[in-house]
This record gives structure tokens, C-alpha cells and sequence, in this order.
């Protein structure tokens, strides 16, 4: 009876289909350097893994540059604290983040406050609504612009501090060897409940537009080379209805905001905000449970393999609230964004400067974020920094390294994007690049099947001359698997392991 049973079963279970690929070496687009970020990452543990680290975060929004007071609003008791410093040398907090990220070689975004008060101290108290006019006397104001000249010791008896004077210190102590850029805040959508005690109700789209100008023009008058990154959008509702703002009367917010900017910088004679910056945590859910947290069981761990389509997929429709309210239609966030952009405010760039799939620890997880890297670089995305890749997520961790240390001697990914034609999205993905001397070419190939996976690759305009597969399983996260590969001529053939990311470097001829 167990033979029957088993016999029964083996007809039934049947291998993926082969991975057939087109790589057209012809058809070339640069693929921006900063994708592969991180916010506060541990320079000790992942050396070499990010090339931008972004300071952001609710603990941002009221960070006093002058002591290194800050409030976490509701993620911790709306109250004033030292966490991010006891030091009171103005910037100290700053410092000790910018130092190690560019000594690192990784351009650095840091978050100017633009909420319109910072804290005024340290006292670790619990909710600062427990001290009477605690607005006034709990926080200091913060405004954009300085009425007289810069300090590098600001005065921190006036009761102000001014933003324009954090980004000249900044501009002062930093290294010019790597960019340093400015981001106006961070999720201002959700100041009515995260910063409810300087925010009471959620900014509406004209304060918010207002706002961005007015911080926007400070930082390019202090900092007129530096990128200006805006308005960090919490999340779906954020970015098209600025969480339900009552003067929303039917309009997308980011169409609201790219012509709000377009027109500030026209006025202004230059760009004010360079960069459109959302966050992006995945809504997609499997057997009930959302993605974006640890494991989780097998339907979970499925569609956040799958999740990654809804970044750009015109046939991908996932399982999560926001498809319900866009009449179950492909999310398709990025081409959706840059339609937007080119509509509104051509020329802006685009990032995502938080995002996670969650199962850091899981194998699911090492293919959602390989499989993320590889369609922010295809797809033309400017930067992105992931919350938070810390040393413990070790799946995340080694999808990273299939792009940045690919075989343990610092090879990174090509920087010349290749077109890439085949395969099927819901069981694998090929993402292809060349140096920039065309000596190498780069393949990121992913199984997401649970069984072993033929690949099979043509390559136009290239003569293979061997290559050599690293690859990344359940069972391997920290050093990757020598994988078999025949690279001879225009082909590349190999059999992808179950649940792999593999990255191949094709030498040639």
C-alpha cells in the first residue's frame, strides 16, 4: 500500500520547466550604484555590502542637531532622551554616522527635520504631555532658514535651531570623496499619529507642498550641488491620498506634488527637490499573514517570493488590501511612479528609502531581496535602502552578496544593465550585466521552484570563454556553492539549485 501510495505521488510531482534565456548585449542601460543601500548599517559586519547608507527614521523627525535630543514620537512613550547621543557636541550623532559610511566608500542620506519643532532635551521622562505648555517648553523650534551667519557651534540658548546651519556643519565635515545627500524628513503622512504631540492632525497636501519648498530651498542655498530627496511617503495611502487629506478632493498626491515642485522650482530658478522618495512595505499576504515579517508558514513564504513582481509585473495581481481598492489590477509600483514622474516633473529621479520583504532568516527572503536588487537596476531606480539589513538576516544578507562580493573576493555585479528577454516570472528570474570594460559579463539567475532548475542562456554579441556559478540556498547563506556551468560561445547552460540564487561571472573569449 506505501508503494502505491508513493508510485501515485511520483507521477504526479513534475520538475520546473527549463529557464530559457535571451541576453542582448546590445541593448545597454547604466544601472545607478546607490540601489544597493541600507539604513544605519554595521560597517563591522557588512563591509562592503552597501554602497549608500541612509540616517532615517521617526526618531529623525525631532532630532536636535545642536545637543542630540530627539523624541520617537509614538514608537517610543513621546519622549525627549538621549538615545540617539549623550554627547551634546553639536552633530555628534550625525558624526559618528557619516564618518564610518564614507570612510566605507558609501554615499550617505541624511534627514533634515522639517516638522517644525525638535526636542529641547534629554530628561527621559515618559510623554512630554505630562509638562504643562509642554509644545513650547519640551521642544524648540525648528526653521529652515538662519537669519544671520553660519556657525559651526550653533547657539543653544535661543530656542531655535535652524536647518540651513545643520547642512552647512554638515557640508563642512564631510569628505568630499563621496556624495552626501538630504532627505526632507521622513514619513510625514503619519505626523498625526507617530508625531502627534507636534503634529496633532496630519499635515494636508498644500502644508506638506509648503513645507518641502521652504526646507527644499534652505538645504540648496547651504548645499546648492547636494540632492534633495522628498517627501518620504509612508506607504500606498501616503503616496495617493497623503493619508486621507481633507483637501485631497480626488487627486493623487504624487501628481499634486510633482507639478507642486515643478512649479516651486521653476519660480525658484533651479531644482528643489531632486529625487522622489517613497517607502515601500509590501501589503502582499500568504494564508492570511503579511509578508513583511519573519518566515511565516508555506503560503506565506510563496507570495513573498512572488511579492517582488508587483514592482513592475502587468500580469501579477498579489493577494493584499491595495489590490482591492484598484479593482484588482497589477500594482506595478515603479513604471507606475515613473509614468507619474514624466507626466509631472520630467527629469526626477527615483527612490525607495525603506523598504523590506521580510524572512530574513529564511530562504524566502534571500530570493525576494536578490530578486528586488535585481529589478531596482533594471527598471532605472536611482536609490533604494532597505529597513533594516541587519547582521542577523542572514538570508538578506547573501542576497546582497550576489550582487556585491559575488565570490567572496569583492567581484561585484556588472554596472551595465543588459536586456533580458524570457523565462517565467512566478518560477525564475535573470537579471544580466557587463563591466564597464565589457571584459565580464554577470548573470543573477533565481530558482524560485522547489525542485533543480535547467538554465539555459543565449547570449548575443558576447563569446563565452567559461564560466563559474556561485550560489546561495537554505542551506548555504554565508558562503556561497561553486555551481557547474557550460559557457562556450553565445550559450550558457547550468541546472539552478531548488530555491537558489546563483550568480555566474562569464569570461570572454
Amino acid at each position: 500500500m506505501m508503494f502505491e501510495l508513493v508510485a501515485s505521488l511520483s507521477v504526479t510531482i513534475s520538475a520546473p520547466s527549463p529557464a530559457n534565456y535571451v541576453v542582448d548585449t546590445s541593448i545597454r542601460k547604466s544601472i545607478s550604484p546607490y540601489i544597493y543601500g541600507n539604513n544605519f548599517p554595521d560597517w563591522k559586519a557588512q563591509n562592503g555590502l552597501f554602497t549608500l547608507a541612509r540616517m532615517g527614521g521617526n526618531r529623525l523627525t525631532a532630532y536636535n542637531w545642536e545637543t542630540n535630543a530627539s523624541n520617537a514620537g509614538n514608537d517610543y512613550h513621546h519622549q525627549n532622551d538621549g538615545y540617539m547621543g549623550a554627547s551634546n557636541e553639536p552633530g555628534w550623532s550625525v558624526r559618528q554616522f557619516l564618518e564610518p559610511a564614507q570612510a566605507h566608500g558609501a554615499a550617505v542620506l541624511l534627514t533634515v527635520p522639517t516638522a517644525g519643532y525638535v526636542s529641547a532635551d534629554k530628561n527621559g521622562d515618559g510623554d512630554v504631555n505630562k509638562t504643562p505648555d509642554y509644545l513650547n517648553v519640551r521642544f524648540h523650534r525648528s526653521i529652515p532658514n538662519k537669519p544671520g551667519k553660519f556657525s559651526l557651534i550653533p547657539d543653544t540658548k535661543d530656542r531655535f535651531v535652524y536647518q540651513d546651519e545643520f547642512v552647512n556643519w554638515v557640508e563642512k565635515v564631510k569628505r568630499p570623496s563621496t556624495p552626501v545627500w538630504f532627505s526632507l524628513d521622513n514619513e510625514p503622512d503619519l505626523w498625526g499619529s507617530t508625531h502627534q504631540r507636534i503634529w496633532s492632525k496630519n499635515p494636508t497636501y498644500a502644508q506638506i507642498l509648503a513645507n518641502n519648498v521652504d526646507f527644499a530651498a534652505a538645504i540648496k542655498r547651504a548645499s546648492p550641488k547636494s540632492l534633495v530627496f522628498g517627501p518620504a511617503n509612508y506607504g500606498w495611502m501616503g503616496f495617493r491620498t497623503f493619508q486621507g487629506a481633507p483637501d485631497a478632493n480626488g487627486r493623487d498626491f504624487l501628481d499634486f506634488y510633482l507639478a507642486g515642485i515643478k512649479s516651486a522650482s521653476l519660480k525658484a530658478g533651479k531644482t528643489l527637490v531632486d529625487v522622489l522618495d517613497i517607502h515601500w512595505y509590501p501589503e502582499a499576504k500568504g494564508g492570511g499573514v503579511r509578508i513583511a515579517f519573519e518566515g511565516g508558514s508555506e503560503q506565506t513564504r510563496a507570495a513573498r517570493i512572488q511579492a517582488p513582481r508587483s514592482l513592475w509585473d502587468s500580469t501579477y495581481v498579489e493577494d493584499s488590501w491595495i489590490e482591492d481598492t484598484i479593482g484588482k489590477q497589477p500594482i506595478r509600483l515603479i513604471p507606475r511612479i515613473q509614468k507619474q514622474i514624466e507626466t509631472h516633473n520630467p527629469g526626477t529621479k527615483f527612490a525607495i528609502t525603506e523598504y523590506n520583504y521580510g524572512g530574513g532568516k529564511d530562504v524566502s527572503g534571500l530570493i525576494a531581496q536578490a530578486d528586488v536588487l535585481g529589478i531596482f537596476g533594471r527598471e532605472g531606480v536611482f536609490a533604494a535602502t532597505a529597513f533594516i539589513i541587519a547582521p542577523g538576516d542572514i538570508a538578506h544578507m547573501a542576497g546582497f552578496r550576489a550582487y556585491r562580493n559575488i565570490d567572496g573576493r569583492g567581484t561585484k555585479f556588472g554596472e551595465i544593465g543588459l536586456a533580458v528577454t524570457g523565462g517565467s516570472p512566478d518560477s525564475d528570474s535573470l537579471y544580466a550585466a557587463t563591466s564597464s570594460n565589457g571584459r565580464l559579463l554577470t548573470l543573477v539567475a533565481i530558482n524560485k521552484t522547489k525542485s533543480p532548475q535547467p538554465l539555459n542562456v543565449s547570449i548575443r554579441g558576447f563569446k563565452a570563454n567559461g564560466a563559474t556559478g556561485y550560489s546561495y540556498t537554505a542551506a548555504n547563506f554565508s558562503t556561497p556553492s561553486s555551481l557547474p556551468a557550460t559557457a562556450k560561445g553565445s550559450s550558457l547552460s547550468s541546472v539552478l539549485p531548488a530555491e537558489s540564487v546563483t550568480t555566474f561571472l562569464v569570461k570572454k573569449l
